[in-house]
Protein backbone atom coordinates (compact mmCIF):
# COMPACT_ATOMS: atom_id res chain seq x y z
CA UNK A 1 0.00 0.00 0.00
CA UNK A 2 2.85 2.73 1.05
CA UNK A 3 4.38 1.71 -2.98
CA UNK A 4 0.96 2.61 -4.35
CA UNK A 5 0.76 5.78 -2.08
CA UNK A 6 3.91 6.86 -3.63
CA UNK A 7 3.18 5.79 -6.91
CA UNK A 8 -0.36 7.70 -6.78
CA UNK A 9 1.45 10.95 -5.37
CA UNK A 10 3.52 10.90 -8.36
CA UNK A 11 1.20 10.30 -10.88
CA UNK A 12 -1.01 13.01 -9.39
CA UNK A 13 2.27 15.40 -9.77
CA UNK A 14 2.52 14.36 -12.91
CA UNK A 15 -1.25 15.25 -14.25
CA UNK A 16 -0.95 18.99 -11.90
CA UNK A 17 1.99 20.02 -13.63
CA UNK A 18 0.18 19.04 -16.84
CA UNK A 19 -2.85 21.37 -16.27
CA UNK A 20 -4.93 18.25 -15.59
CA UNK A 21 -6.79 18.25 -12.13
CA UNK A 22 -5.69 15.08 -10.29
CA UNK A 23 -7.05 13.56 -6.96
CA UNK A 24 -4.12 10.76 -5.43
CA UNK A 25 -6.46 9.00 -3.32
CA UNK A 26 -9.03 8.18 -6.37
CA UNK A 27 -5.60 7.68 -8.20
CA UNK A 28 -4.51 5.12 -5.38
CA UNK A 29 -8.02 3.53 -5.14
CA UNK A 30 -7.84 2.88 -8.49
CA UNK A 31 -4.35 0.91 -8.31
CA UNK A 32 -5.42 -0.90 -5.82
CA UNK A 33 -8.79 -1.91 -7.31
CA UNK A 34 -6.52 -3.14 -10.37
CA UNK A 35 -4.18 -4.68 -7.87
CA UNK A 36 -6.30 -7.29 -6.28
CA UNK A 37 -8.61 -7.65 -9.03
CA UNK A 38 -5.25 -9.90 -10.24
CA UNK A 39 -5.11 -11.92 -7.27
CA UNK A 40 -6.10 -15.10 -7.69
CA UNK A 41 -9.24 -16.20 -5.86
CA UNK A 42 -12.11 -18.24 -6.27
CA UNK A 43 -15.32 -17.05 -8.91
CA UNK A 44 -18.29 -18.49 -9.25
CA UNK A 45 -18.26 -20.00 -12.93
CA UNK A 46 -21.83 -19.08 -14.15
CA UNK A 47 -21.02 -19.55 -18.04
CA UNK A 48 -22.03 -22.83 -18.37
CA UNK A 49 -18.16 -23.57 -19.49
CA UNK A 50 -17.60 -27.13 -17.74
CA UNK A 51 -14.21 -26.37 -18.66
CA UNK A 52 -13.23 -22.84 -18.49
CA UNK A 53 -9.32 -22.28 -19.05
CA UNK A 54 -9.48 -19.02 -18.11
CA UNK A 55 -11.06 -20.22 -15.00
CA UNK A 56 -9.35 -23.22 -13.97
CA UNK A 57 -10.93 -25.80 -16.13
CA UNK A 58 -12.13 -28.83 -13.45
CA UNK A 59 -13.06 -28.42 -10.03
CA UNK A 60 -11.57 -30.61 -7.84
CA UNK A 61 -13.48 -33.06 -5.78
CA UNK A 62 -13.93 -32.57 -2.05
CA UNK A 63 -11.62 -35.68 -1.29
CA UNK A 64 -8.94 -34.32 -3.51
CA UNK A 65 -9.07 -30.80 -2.32
CA UNK A 66 -8.60 -33.01 1.04
CA UNK A 67 -5.87 -34.93 0.19
CA UNK A 68 -4.21 -31.83 -1.05
CA UNK A 69 -4.33 -29.98 1.60
CA UNK A 70 -3.12 -32.36 4.24
CA UNK A 71 0.09 -32.99 1.85
CA UNK A 72 0.91 -29.42 1.57
CA UNK A 73 0.00 -28.52 4.98
CA UNK A 74 2.65 -30.72 6.74
CA UNK A 75 5.15 -33.60 5.37
CA UNK A 76 4.42 -36.44 3.50
CA UNK A 77 5.82 -39.53 2.02
CA UNK A 78 6.50 -38.65 -1.50
CA UNK A 79 9.69 -39.52 -1.89
CA UNK A 80 9.67 -42.25 1.45
CA UNK A 81 9.22 -45.83 1.53
CA UNK A 82 7.31 -46.56 4.78
CA UNK A 83 8.07 -50.05 4.30
CA UNK A 84 11.68 -50.17 4.05
CA UNK A 85 12.23 -46.91 6.13
CA UNK A 86 14.09 -45.20 2.82
CA UNK A 87 13.99 -42.85 -0.21
CA UNK A 88 11.68 -44.35 -3.13
CA UNK A 89 10.63 -43.23 -5.91
CA UNK A 90 8.33 -40.09 -5.96
CA UNK A 91 5.91 -41.65 -8.36
CA UNK A 92 5.32 -45.28 -7.83
CA UNK A 93 2.10 -45.70 -6.63
CA UNK A 94 1.05 -43.33 -9.06
CA UNK A 95 2.70 -45.38 -11.62
CA UNK A 96 0.36 -48.96 -10.56
CA UNK A 97 -2.76 -46.73 -10.04
CA UNK A 98 -2.66 -45.30 -14.09
CA UNK A 99 -1.43 -49.24 -15.44
CA UNK A 100 -5.24 -50.40 -13.22
CA UNK A 101 -6.81 -47.77 -14.82
CA UNK A 102 -5.72 -47.23 -18.24
CA UNK A 103 -4.06 -51.24 -18.93
CA UNK A 104 -0.93 -50.32 -19.96
CA UNK A 105 2.18 -51.05 -18.47
CA UNK A 106 3.45 -47.83 -16.59
CA UNK A 107 2.59 -44.42 -15.83
CA UNK A 108 3.64 -40.91 -14.70
CA UNK A 109 2.87 -37.39 -14.00
CA UNK A 110 4.27 -34.09 -14.97
CA UNK A 111 3.14 -30.50 -14.49
CA UNK A 112 1.00 -30.41 -17.98
CA UNK A 113 0.62 -32.38 -20.83
CA UNK A 114 2.82 -29.70 -22.82
CA UNK A 115 5.32 -30.54 -20.98
CA UNK A 116 4.57 -34.29 -21.16
CA UNK A 117 4.73 -34.32 -24.79
CA UNK A 118 8.39 -31.52 -24.87
CA UNK A 119 9.85 -34.64 -22.51
CA UNK A 120 8.61 -37.19 -24.53
CA UNK A 121 10.45 -35.61 -27.50
CA UNK A 122 12.92 -34.57 -25.74
CA UNK A 123 13.83 -38.16 -24.36
CA UNK A 124 12.83 -40.20 -27.36
CA UNK A 125 13.77 -37.92 -30.39
CA UNK A 126 16.28 -35.22 -29.51
CA UNK A 127 18.07 -34.60 -33.11
CA UNK A 128 16.11 -37.26 -34.32
CA UNK A 129 13.02 -37.33 -36.30
CA UNK A 130 9.17 -36.89 -35.81
CA UNK A 131 6.82 -37.39 -38.24
CA UNK A 132 3.30 -36.20 -38.02
CA UNK A 133 0.58 -35.05 -40.33
CA UNK A 134 -0.02 -31.76 -41.73
CA UNK A 135 -3.67 -32.12 -40.36
CA UNK A 136 -2.72 -32.52 -36.43
CA UNK A 137 0.02 -29.98 -36.19
CA UNK A 138 -2.16 -28.08 -33.83
CA UNK A 139 -2.28 -24.35 -32.43
CA UNK A 140 -3.92 -24.20 -28.92
CA UNK A 141 -4.38 -21.37 -26.41
CA UNK A 142 -1.48 -18.70 -25.60
CA UNK A 143 -0.29 -18.86 -28.95
CA UNK A 144 1.30 -22.77 -28.34
CA UNK A 145 2.49 -24.45 -31.32
CA UNK A 146 3.36 -28.28 -31.63
CA UNK A 147 6.03 -27.06 -34.40
CA UNK A 148 7.77 -24.89 -32.00
CA UNK A 149 7.61 -27.25 -29.16
CA UNK A 150 9.23 -29.89 -31.02
CA UNK A 151 11.65 -27.46 -32.30
CA UNK A 152 12.71 -26.57 -28.35
CA UNK A 153 12.71 -29.82 -27.97
CA UNK A 154 15.28 -30.73 -30.09
CA UNK A 155 13.59 -32.85 -32.76
CA UNK A 156 13.10 -32.72 -36.34
CA UNK A 157 9.77 -32.50 -37.52
CA UNK A 158 8.42 -34.47 -40.48
CA UNK A 159 5.55 -33.46 -42.21
CA UNK A 160 3.19 -36.02 -44.06
CA UNK A 161 -0.17 -36.07 -45.96
CA UNK A 162 -2.06 -32.56 -46.15
CA UNK A 163 -4.19 -30.69 -43.63
CA UNK A 164 -7.49 -32.62 -44.43
CA UNK A 165 -6.49 -36.05 -45.58
CA UNK A 166 -3.61 -38.26 -44.67
CA UNK A 167 -2.78 -41.88 -45.60
CA UNK A 168 -1.20 -44.68 -44.33
CA UNK A 169 0.85 -44.43 -47.24
CA UNK A 170 1.93 -41.11 -46.94
CA UNK A 171 3.41 -42.71 -43.58
CA UNK A 172 4.90 -45.67 -44.93
CA UNK A 173 6.41 -43.13 -47.37
CA UNK A 174 8.98 -41.59 -44.92
CA UNK A 175 9.61 -45.05 -43.26
CA UNK A 176 13.12 -45.46 -45.03
CA UNK A 177 14.18 -41.93 -43.05
CA UNK A 178 14.05 -43.80 -39.78
CA UNK A 179 12.03 -41.57 -37.85
CA UNK A 180 12.16 -41.94 -33.74
CA UNK A 181 8.89 -41.16 -33.24
CA UNK A 182 5.35 -41.29 -35.44
CA UNK A 183 3.17 -38.17 -33.40
CA UNK A 184 -0.54 -39.01 -33.39
CA UNK A 185 -2.33 -35.93 -32.49
CA UNK A 186 -5.99 -35.22 -31.54
CA UNK A 187 -7.12 -32.21 -33.18
CA UNK A 188 -9.02 -31.05 -29.66
CA UNK A 189 -10.02 -27.66 -30.07
CA UNK A 190 -10.94 -27.32 -33.89
CA UNK A 191 -12.38 -30.01 -36.29
CA UNK A 192 -11.84 -30.92 -40.03
CA UNK A 193 -15.20 -31.86 -41.66
CA UNK A 194 -15.77 -32.93 -45.49
CA UNK A 195 -13.66 -34.47 -47.75
CA UNK A 196 -11.53 -35.67 -44.86
CA UNK A 197 -9.41 -39.17 -43.56
CA UNK A 198 -7.07 -39.86 -40.97
CA UNK A 199 -5.11 -43.03 -39.88
CA UNK A 200 -6.48 -44.88 -37.10
CA UNK A 201 -3.99 -46.08 -33.75
CA UNK A 202 -4.38 -49.28 -34.83
CA UNK A 203 -3.29 -48.54 -38.51
CA UNK A 204 0.02 -46.93 -37.29
CA UNK A 205 0.83 -49.68 -35.05
CA UNK A 206 0.83 -52.16 -37.23
CA UNK A 207 3.42 -50.48 -39.91
CA UNK A 208 5.43 -48.08 -37.04
CA UNK A 209 8.77 -50.59 -37.61
CA UNK A 210 11.20 -49.86 -35.09
CA UNK A 211 9.67 -45.74 -34.18
CA UNK A 212 7.95 -45.21 -30.89
CA UNK A 213 4.32 -44.36 -31.69
CA UNK A 214 3.09 -41.35 -29.38
CA UNK A 215 -0.23 -40.37 -29.25
CA UNK A 216 -1.16 -37.11 -27.38
CA UNK A 217 -4.95 -37.58 -26.78
CA UNK A 218 -5.05 -34.18 -24.94
CA UNK A 219 -8.56 -34.45 -22.72
CA UNK A 220 -7.87 -37.17 -20.61
CA UNK A 221 -11.22 -39.38 -21.63
CA UNK A 222 -10.15 -43.03 -19.68
CA UNK A 223 -12.08 -44.83 -21.15
CA UNK A 224 -14.51 -43.98 -24.37
CA UNK A 225 -17.29 -46.28 -23.06
CA UNK A 226 -17.67 -44.35 -19.49
CA UNK A 227 -18.46 -46.94 -17.26
CA UNK A 228 -18.35 -44.14 -14.40
CA UNK A 229 -21.79 -43.16 -15.58
CA UNK A 230 -24.84 -45.19 -16.79
CA UNK A 231 -24.53 -44.54 -20.20
CA UNK A 232 -21.84 -42.48 -22.18
CA UNK A 233 -23.34 -39.11 -22.92
CA UNK A 234 -24.09 -38.34 -26.82
CA UNK A 235 -21.99 -35.85 -26.82
CA UNK A 236 -18.87 -37.75 -26.45
CA UNK A 237 -19.15 -39.35 -29.69
CA UNK A 238 -15.66 -39.44 -31.18
CA UNK A 239 -13.56 -38.42 -28.10
CA UNK A 240 -10.77 -40.84 -27.94
CA UNK A 241 -10.37 -42.90 -24.99
CA UNK A 242 -7.16 -43.52 -23.50
CA UNK A 243 -7.78 -47.25 -22.73
CA UNK A 244 -8.73 -47.60 -26.43
CA UNK A 245 -5.55 -46.03 -27.11
CA UNK A 246 -3.18 -48.51 -25.19
CA UNK A 247 -5.31 -51.38 -26.52
CA UNK A 248 -5.03 -49.86 -29.90
CA UNK A 249 -1.22 -50.59 -30.22
CA UNK A 250 -0.09 -46.79 -28.72
CA UNK A 251 3.56 -47.00 -27.45
CA UNK A 252 2.70 -43.88 -24.99
CA UNK A 253 -0.71 -41.95 -24.64
CA UNK A 254 -0.41 -38.66 -23.27
CA UNK A 255 -3.45 -36.34 -21.97
CA UNK A 256 -4.46 -33.75 -19.30
CA UNK A 257 -5.23 -34.20 -15.55
CA UNK A 258 -7.69 -31.41 -15.53
CA UNK A 259 -9.67 -31.60 -18.61
CA UNK A 260 -12.31 -34.83 -18.84
CA UNK A 261 -10.18 -36.51 -16.22
CA UNK A 262 -11.73 -34.08 -13.47
CA UNK A 263 -8.64 -33.60 -11.64
CA UNK A 264 -5.78 -31.35 -11.02
CA UNK A 265 -3.59 -30.05 -13.80
CA UNK A 266 -1.11 -32.17 -14.94
CA UNK A 267 0.51 -34.26 -17.77
CA UNK A 268 -0.27 -37.32 -17.61
CA UNK A 269 1.85 -40.36 -19.51
CA UNK A 270 0.86 -43.82 -20.02
CA UNK A 271 2.70 -46.87 -22.14
CA UNK A 272 5.11 -48.96 -21.85
CA UNK A 273 7.67 -49.55 -18.47
CA UNK A 274 10.50 -49.26 -20.83
CA UNK A 275 9.57 -46.03 -22.44
CA UNK A 276 8.12 -44.45 -18.65
CA UNK A 277 11.40 -45.14 -17.20
CA UNK A 278 13.22 -43.71 -20.02
CA UNK A 279 11.18 -40.93 -19.15
CA UNK A 280 11.59 -40.48 -15.68
CA UNK A 281 15.59 -40.90 -16.08
CA UNK A 282 15.41 -37.70 -18.73
CA UNK A 283 17.35 -34.32 -16.58
CA UNK A 284 13.83 -33.04 -17.73
CA UNK A 285 11.52 -34.99 -15.84
CA UNK A 286 12.98 -33.14 -12.97
CA UNK A 287 12.18 -29.89 -14.24
CA UNK A 288 9.00 -30.99 -14.78
CA UNK A 289 7.42 -32.98 -11.75
CA UNK A 290 4.36 -32.27 -10.01
CA UNK A 291 4.40 -31.10 -6.39
CA UNK A 292 3.47 -33.48 -3.74
CA UNK A 293 -0.14 -31.59 -3.05
CA UNK A 294 -1.06 -31.69 -6.50
CA UNK A 295 0.07 -35.31 -7.00
CA UNK A 296 -2.09 -36.29 -3.97
CA UNK A 297 -5.21 -34.81 -5.66
CA UNK A 298 -4.22 -36.46 -8.65
CA UNK A 299 -3.92 -39.64 -6.77
CA UNK A 300 -7.14 -39.15 -5.31
CA UNK A 301 -8.94 -38.01 -8.60
CA UNK A 302 -7.75 -41.09 -10.51
CA UNK A 303 -8.71 -43.09 -7.11
CA UNK A 304 -12.71 -41.86 -7.51
CA UNK A 305 -12.62 -44.17 -10.69
CA UNK A 306 -10.86 -47.09 -9.82
CA UNK A 307 -13.45 -47.54 -6.86
CA UNK A 308 -16.09 -47.00 -9.34
CA UNK A 309 -17.21 -43.24 -8.07
CA UNK A 310 -15.64 -41.86 -11.46
CA UNK A 311 -19.18 -40.13 -12.39
CA UNK A 312 -19.51 -38.56 -8.55
CA UNK A 313 -16.50 -36.17 -9.57
CA UNK A 314 -17.71 -32.53 -10.02
CA UNK A 315 -17.23 -32.28 -13.61
CA UNK A 316 -18.75 -35.32 -14.32
CA UNK A 317 -21.74 -34.44 -11.58
CA UNK A 318 -22.11 -31.24 -13.77
CA UNK A 319 -21.75 -32.67 -17.30
CA UNK A 320 -24.67 -34.77 -16.50
CA UNK A 321 -27.11 -32.47 -15.18
CA UNK A 322 -30.61 -32.55 -17.39
CA UNK A 323 -32.03 -29.06 -18.84
CA UNK A 324 -35.08 -29.99 -16.71
CA UNK A 325 -33.24 -29.70 -13.39
CA UNK A 326 -31.77 -26.56 -14.61
CA UNK A 327 -34.63 -24.88 -16.12
CA UNK A 328 -36.53 -25.39 -12.08
CA UNK A 329 -33.21 -23.99 -11.04
CA UNK A 330 -33.37 -20.90 -13.07
CA UNK A 331 -37.23 -20.29 -12.69
CA UNK A 332 -36.27 -20.02 -8.68
CA UNK A 333 -33.33 -18.28 -9.40
CA UNK A 334 -35.33 -15.55 -11.52
CA UNK A 335 -38.10 -15.54 -8.37
CA UNK A 336 -36.16 -15.34 -5.60
CA UNK A 337 -33.94 -12.36 -7.57
CA UNK A 338 -36.50 -10.82 -8.59
CA UNK A 339 -34.98 -9.12 -11.90
CA UNK A 340 -36.78 -9.28 -15.37
CA UNK A 341 -35.21 -12.18 -16.98
CA UNK A 342 -36.78 -15.22 -19.31
CA UNK A 343 -35.71 -18.98 -18.87
CA UNK A 344 -34.61 -20.12 -22.88
CA UNK A 345 -33.03 -22.83 -23.95
CA UNK A 346 -28.92 -23.02 -24.62
CA UNK A 347 -26.23 -25.26 -24.65
CA UNK A 348 -23.39 -25.57 -22.57
CA UNK A 349 -19.89 -25.69 -24.26
CA UNK A 350 -17.37 -28.49 -22.88
CA UNK A 351 -14.55 -25.93 -23.49
CA UNK A 352 -10.43 -26.13 -22.73
CA UNK A 353 -9.68 -27.10 -26.18
CA UNK A 354 -12.34 -30.20 -25.42
CA UNK A 355 -14.72 -31.62 -27.74
CA UNK A 356 -15.09 -29.02 -30.84
CA UNK A 357 -18.28 -28.18 -32.03
CA UNK A 358 -19.74 -30.24 -28.70
CA UNK A 359 -22.50 -29.22 -27.25
CA UNK A 360 -24.29 -29.82 -23.99
CA UNK A 361 -28.02 -29.30 -23.80
CA UNK A 362 -28.67 -26.75 -21.22
CA UNK A 363 -31.16 -23.52 -20.05
CA UNK A 364 -30.10 -20.35 -19.17
CA UNK A 365 -31.87 -17.21 -17.19
CA UNK A 366 -31.49 -14.16 -20.19
CA UNK A 367 -31.39 -11.13 -18.38
CA UNK A 368 -33.84 -8.88 -20.22
CA UNK A 369 -33.83 -5.63 -18.22
CA UNK A 370 -30.76 -3.76 -17.66
CA UNK A 371 -28.71 -4.49 -20.95
CA UNK A 372 -25.89 -6.14 -20.27
CA UNK A 373 -22.65 -4.12 -20.51
CA UNK A 374 -24.44 -2.96 -16.87
CA UNK A 375 -25.07 -6.04 -14.96
CA UNK A 376 -21.70 -7.72 -16.31
CA UNK A 377 -19.33 -5.68 -14.44
CA UNK A 378 -21.37 -5.24 -11.93
CA UNK A 379 -21.38 -9.35 -11.16
CA UNK A 380 -17.40 -9.27 -11.68
CA UNK A 381 -16.79 -6.75 -8.82
CA UNK A 382 -19.29 -9.02 -6.58
CA UNK A 383 -17.47 -11.22 -3.89
CA UNK A 384 -17.39 -13.72 -4.83
CA UNK A 385 -17.09 -12.19 -8.57
CA UNK A 386 -19.48 -14.07 -11.02
CA UNK A 387 -18.36 -14.79 -14.04
CA UNK A 388 -21.56 -14.88 -17.08
CA UNK A 389 -21.95 -15.69 -20.69
CA UNK A 390 -22.35 -12.71 -22.80
CA UNK A 391 -23.73 -13.84 -26.24
CA UNK A 392 -24.79 -11.75 -28.89
CA UNK A 393 -25.39 -8.58 -26.78
CA UNK A 394 -27.41 -11.06 -23.80
CA UNK A 395 -26.26 -11.81 -20.93
CA UNK A 396 -27.28 -15.23 -19.96
CA UNK A 397 -26.49 -17.27 -16.45
CA UNK A 398 -25.91 -20.79 -16.91
CA UNK A 399 -26.27 -22.86 -14.16
CA UNK A 400 -24.28 -26.10 -14.63
CA UNK A 401 -21.05 -24.92 -13.31
CA UNK A 402 -23.14 -23.52 -10.12
CA UNK A 403 -23.31 -25.98 -7.42
CA UNK A 404 -26.66 -26.08 -6.54
CA UNK A 405 -26.10 -24.63 -3.01
CA UNK A 406 -25.18 -21.40 -4.20
CA UNK A 407 -27.79 -20.90 -6.11
CA UNK A 408 -29.33 -18.33 -3.41
CA UNK A 409 -26.33 -16.82 -3.50
CA UNK A 410 -25.90 -16.01 -7.15
CA UNK A 411 -29.74 -14.57 -6.73
CA UNK A 412 -28.96 -12.35 -4.36
CA UNK A 413 -25.89 -10.75 -6.62
CA UNK A 414 -28.30 -10.57 -9.62
CA UNK A 415 -30.92 -8.72 -7.88
CA UNK A 416 -28.41 -6.33 -6.63
CA UNK A 417 -26.65 -5.92 -9.90
CA UNK A 418 -29.73 -5.44 -11.81
CA UNK A 419 -31.49 -2.74 -9.47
Amino acid sequence: MTDVARAAIEEARSRNKEGRGADAEGIARDYLSRLSSNRIGEVINATGVLLHTNLGRAPWSAEAVSAAAAVGSGYSNVEFDLAQGGRSKRSSYLSSLLATLTGAEAGMAVNNNAGGLFLALTALAKRRKVVVSRGELIEIGGAYRLPELMAAAGAKLVEVGTTNRTRLSDYQSVSDEQPAVILKVHPSNYRIEGFTSTVSTEELAGTKGEAVLVYDVGSGLLDDRTPWLTRPPPWIAGEPGVRQAINGGADLVLFSGDKLLGGPQAGVVVGQKLLIDKLAKNPVARALRMDAASTAALISTLEAYADGHGGELPLWGMATLEPKQLAARCRRLIKTAGIDASVKASTSPVGAGSLPGAEIPTCVVAINEPPAEVVYPRLLAGQPPIVARRQEGSLLIDLRCVPEDRDQEVATALGQACR
